[in-house]
C-alpha cells in the first residue's frame, strides 16, 4: 500500500487532486465514490499504478502525474508506456515517460528518417541518442554521427581558438552530456578517437555519404532549407536519421527561412519518413519547465502573427 500511495501519502494527495472520484483509504482497501465514469477512470489509474509497482520499477510523484495524464486515452496502457526500456547503463534505465515519447521511440524503430519536433525538455535529443547507443550496442550500425548547426558562429569556426574539437565543443555539449549518461565516461573519448562516435558541425557534412550509421541532427530549426536538403541527402545504405528541433527557438538571421518549418510540407506522405510532435505535456525536466513552456505558448498565441517570429 505504501508503494502505491507513497511515503506520507504523497501519491494519494496527487490522486485526490487529479481524479474526479473521491478516494477513501482504510487499511489495505481503497474505495472510489463518484459518477460511474469517474469511478471507472479512478479504477483504471489504480490498476496502472499497481502494474508499474509489480514490475519493480517503483513510483515517483511525476510518474503518478503522468499516469493521470494518460487516462484521457482509453486505448493506451500507461504502464506499458512507462515500463518500456530503451537502454540500461550503470544502474540507470532510460524509458519514454509520456505517450508522445513512446510514439517517437516507436517511430525511430519503424522508420528510416524521423523528425522529432517539440519544445525544450521533451526528450527529443536525449531519446534519439539513447536509440543511437542502443543500435550501436546491438551492432545494427557501425557508428553514431551527431551534428548541430553552429549558427552562432555562422558555420565558420575558423576564428575560434583551438582544434576542431575545441571549436565545436560549446555547440555539441548537450550531445556529450547525453552520451555520458548512457556510456561509461572512460569509453566516450575512446569511441570518439576511433571514429565510432563522430561529432561535427553541420557544415562538415557536405559531400559525404554516410553508410551504416545512426545520424542525429540536433537544433534543426537553425538550418536553412538548403542545409536541410543537404543533410537529408547524406543518407547512405544501412543508416538511420533522426532530426530534432524546436520551431519556437529559431536563431537564423531575419529573412532566412528555417528548413525545419518547411520540410514537413515537402516530405509529407513519403514512405519511411515520420514526423513526431511533442508538446509542453511531454516535458520531463523539472515540473516547472512544463508550466513555463505552456505559459510562453499561451503568451505567444496572443501576439500578432508578425511578432511571433
Amino acid at each position: 500500500m505504501v508503494s502505491v500511495l507513497g511515503p506520507r501519502d504523497e501519491f494519494l494527495r496527487i490522486l485526490e487532486t487529479g481524479l474526479g472520484a473521491d478516494v477513501h483509504v482504510r487499511g489495505n482497501e481503497i474505495t472510489f465514490r463518484g459518477s460511474p465514469q469517474d469511478v471507472t477512470v479512478a479504477a483504471d489509474v489504480l490498476t496502472e499504478l499497481i502494474t508499474i509497482v509489480r514490475t519493480g520499477q517503483g513510483l515517483a510523484a511525476d510518474t503518478v502525474e503522468r499516469v493521470l495524464g494518460m487516462t484521457s486515452n482509453p486505448d493506451v496502457s500507461a504502464a506499458e508506456v512507462l515500463t518500456q526500456n530503451i537502454l540500461s547503463s550503470r544502474g540507470k534505465t532510460i524509458r519514454p515517460k509520456t505517450l508522445n515519447q513512446k510514439r517517437y521511440v516507436d517511430a525511430i524503430d519503424k522508420h528510416t528518417v524521423v523528425f522529432g519536433i517539440g519544445p525544450a525538455g521533451t526528450g527529443k535529443t536525449y531519446l534519439a541518442v539513447a536509440k543511437a547507443v542502443q543500435a550501436l550496442q546491438a551492432k545494427e550500425v557501425n557508428r553514431i554521427i551527431l551534428t548541430r548547426p553552429a549558427i552562432e558562429a555562422g558555420e565558420r569556426l575558423g576564428f575560434l581558438p583551438g582544434t576542431l574539437s575545441d571549436k565545436i565543443d560549446p555547440y555539441v555539449r548537450p550531445l556529450y552530456d547525453a552520451l555520458h549518461d548512457m556510456l561509461d565516461p572512460e569509453s566516450v573519448p575512446r569511441l570518439l578517437t576511433a571514429g565510432t562516435i563522430e561529432v561535427a558541425p553541420l557544415g562538415y557534412m557536405r559531400g559525404r555519404t554516410l553508410n551504416d550509421a545512426f545520424i542525429i541532427l540536433d537544433e534543426a530549426q537553425n538550418t536553412s532549407q538548403e542545409q536541410m536538403k543537404m543533410f537529408l541527402t547524406r543518407l547512405g545504405f544501412g543508416s538511420r536519421i533522426v532530426v530534432t528541433g524546436d520551431v519556437t527557438q529559431i536563431d537564423l538571421p531575419t529573412g532566412t527561412r528555417s528548413g525545419l518549418t518547411v520540410v514537413e510540407d515537402i516530405l509529407d506522405g513519403e514512405n519511411d519518413i515520420a514526423f513526431c510532435r511533442l508538446t509542453s505535456h511531454d516535458v520531463v525536466r523539472h515540473r516547472l519547465v512544463g508550466r513555463i513552456v505552456a505559459a510562453y505558448d499561451r503568451f505567444e498565441a496572443t501576439l500578432p502573427p508578425v511578432r511571433k517570429n
